[in-house]
C-alpha cells in the first residue's frame, strides 16, 4: 500500500503547479468579495469543482436565480458524466472509496489517470491517492489564501482571470490532442452570437449553444466530417 500511494503522489506534484496558485487566486477573491475566509474551505467541500466555485461567488454575489445556476452548474459540469464512464472506478474496491472517487472526480485527476499507458492496470489506493491530495492541495490553498487575502489591499485586482488562464491552458492542451479548428471556431461563435443576442446570459446561452452543436456532430457523422477543419485538409 506504501508503494501505491507514494505512486500517487509522485503522479500528483506535476499538477500541483497549476491547483496551488489557483487555490490561492481563489481564496483570495472570495475573502475581497465579502465573505469570511472560513467559507473558502466550506466552498472547496461542498462544490468542490474549481470553475463552479468561481463561478459560485459571482452568482451569490450577484443575485442570480436558482433557476439559473442550476443549468449553469449543469452546463459548466456535464462533462464530468463523460468522465465517469471511462473513469476506471471498478479498481477501488470499498463502497466508500467508489463513492469519495465520484464525488472528487475533477479534470486534474480524470488527466493524471487518463494519462496513463491502457495496458497499466492502477489500483484503487493509487487512484484514491491522486484524488485526496488533489483535493488537499486545493483546500489548503484556498485557506491559505483566503487568509492572505485579509492582509493584502483591497485594490488588488484581475484574480478572478485565474480562472480564465487554466481554461485557456485547458483548451490549448485539447487542441494539440486533437487539431480540428472547427471545434475552437465554433465555440467563438456561439460565444459572438450569445453575446449579442442574449447579453444578459451570455455564458448559459453559449454553453448550452456548443453543446448542442457537439449532440448534433456526435449523432450525424456526415455533419461531423462536414465540420471537420483541419490544417493541410480541404
Amino acid at each position: 500500500m506504501r508503494e501505491e500511494i507514494l505512486k500517487g503522489l509522485k503522479d500528483t506534484w506535476a499538477v500541483a503547479v497549476g491547483l496551488v496558485p489557483l487555490g490561492l487566486a481563489f481564496g483570495i477573491l472570495i475573502v475581497q468579495t465579502g465573505f469570511a475566509w472560513w467559507w473558502a474551505p466550506i466552498f472547496s467541500v461542498v462544490i468542490y469543482a474549481g470553475s463552479m466555485e468561481f463561478l459560485a461567488i459571482s452568482m451569490v454575489t450577484g443575485g442570480t436565480s436558482a433557476i439559473t445556476s442550476l443549468v449553469t452548474a449543469f452546463m459548466v459540469n456535464f462533462r464530468h458524466i463523460f468522465y465517469g464512464l471511462t473513469f476506471p472506478r471498478d479498481n477501488i474496491k470499498s463502497l466508500l472509496g467508489r463513492a469519495y472517487s465520484t464525488y472528487a472526480l475533477t479534470d486534474e485527476s480524470y488527466a493524471i489517470v487518463s494519462a496513463k499507458p491502457r495496458d497499466e492496470r492502477l489500483s484503487g489506493v493509487h487512484i484514491l491517492t491522486i484524488q485526496v491530495f488533489c483535493q488537499l492541495l486545493w483546500v489548503l490553498s484556498g485557506i491559505v489564501g483566503a487568509l492572505a487575502g485579509q492582509i493584502i489591499p483591497p485594490n488588488v485586482k484581475g484574480l478572478e482571470f485565474a480562472l480564465v488562464a487554466l481554461f485557456v491552458v485547458l483548451t490549448m492542451d485539447s487542441f494539440h490532442n486533437n487539431k480540428d479548428y472547427s471545434l475552437p471556431f465554433s465555440a467563438a461563435v456561439c460565444g459572438i452570437l450569445a453575446t449579442v443576442l442574449f447579453p444578459g446570459q451570455v455564458l448559459m446561452v453559449a454553453l448550452v449553444a456548443y453543446f448542442c452543436l457537439l449532440l448534433l456532430r456526435y449523432f450525424s457523422p456526415r455533419l461531423d466530417s462536414a465540420m471537420v477543419l483541419r490544417k493541410g485538409e480541404r
